[in-house]
């Protein structure tokens, strides 16, 4: 049974009209996290699975959650390669109905170990215009948007048009010529940013951290970048013990993860 989310969700606020109501099953920490939305073409080529999952691997080491909207092609390979426990999805039906059915599997792991998302109550079966109001609350949810492949006029460019009035960073995989005519196109205007270094682009969320090492509140905090004040306002003396166990840097008044 989907339970309806009380809680403001701040990063909700830039939308155009702030949600009713949200329903969700799972794991309501992984709103504290910083957050990558990822969207594309649900007929991915082999070159942008590969490059997807990838990404949304080495964003989840660093303590990242992906943000997608469980459909089919890159949805999928977006939530797989972060992990069921590092991942949002947000759906266009009620959280009642697996949707689509092919990925029941993954979506029952997200139920129980991430967290599922929707405008919509139990029942509701997804209609044309569900699929939009939910890439919004998907783009809505990220600091930044990555588009991994899309065409023109498909709805991962309907999302690039809801980050644009968002005020968010659109990034996007280069492709070659005559491939993914939309992300091209974004390029060419300048309205995105090429992603040429996994590595590279991933380390501005700071350092990966391995597998066994408990990922608190607090690292997830940190990974934001915030103010010496805001920290020790939330933790107290814990910012002062963690720079001296050299977790974190403070410069200029500014956290940093090392």
């Amino acid at each position: 049974m989907s339970q309806n989310i009380t809680e403001t969700i701040h990063e909700l606020e830039t939308m155009k009209k702030y949600p009713k109501e949200l329903f969700f099953k799972g794991n309501l920490g992984l709103l504290k996290r910083p957050k990558v939305s990822i969207v594309g073409t649900r007929r991915p080529s082999a070159y942008t699975r590969q490059f997807t999952y990838t990404l949304a691997n080495a964003l989840a080491k660093r303590g990242v959650c992906v943000v997608s909207g469980a459909a089919m092609g890159v949805d999928t390979i977006a939530h797989e390669g972060a992990g069921a426990s590092n991942t949002i999805a947000v759906v266009a039906n009620g959280l009642d109905i697996r949707y689509p059915v092919v990925n029941s599997n993954l979506i029952e792991n997200i139920e129980s170990e991430g967290l599922m998302i929707s405008q919509f109550n139990d029942g509701f079966r997804a209609t044309g215009w569900s699929f939009v109001v939910r890439n919004e609350v998907v783009v809505a949810l990220g600091d930044i948007l990555v588009v991994t492949e899309a065409q023109l006029n498909s709805g991962s460019m309907r999302s690039v048009e809801f980050a644009q009035k968002m005020g968010k960073q659109i990034f996007v995989l280069p492709h070659r010529l005559g491939e993914s005519s939309g992300t091209q196109s974004l390029l060419e205007d300048k309205e995105a940013k090429a992603i040429h270094d996994i590595e590279s682009f991933v380390s501005t969320f700071g350092c990966a951290v391995a597998d066994d090492v408990v990922k608190d509140e607090f690292f997830y905090f940190c990974q934001k970048c915030p103010s010496v004040d805001e920290s020790i306002q939330k933790f107290g003396d814990k910012v002062y013990e963690a720079e001296l166990e050299g977790i974190i840097t403070i410069q200029q008044g500014i956290v940093r993860l090392n």
